[in-house]
């Protein structure tokens, strides 16, 4: 592994260990409420929008090739 990759394989591990926290039972009871936002269930609601901030934060930090 060299220099470049060793902050992103660190900024992955940390990306892992947040979802890990944003899927868990604590998080995911915060917002299992009887609740809609723009008609969706605030759980489901909840869940899309970690999981595509998640995507992102990763598509951020791995590198890119020299196509």
């Amino acid at each position: 592994m060299d220099q470049r990759q060793r902050p992103a394989a660190a900024r992955l591990a940390a990306v892992f260990l947040a979802g890990c926290l944003a899927f868990g039972y604590p998080a995911l009871a915060l917002f299992n409420v009887p609740a809609t936002v723009l008609g969706v269930p605030v759980l489901y609601a909840y869940l899309f929008g970690a999981w595509a901030v998640l995507i992102a934060i990763v598509a951020a930090i791995v590198p890119r090739g020299k196509d």
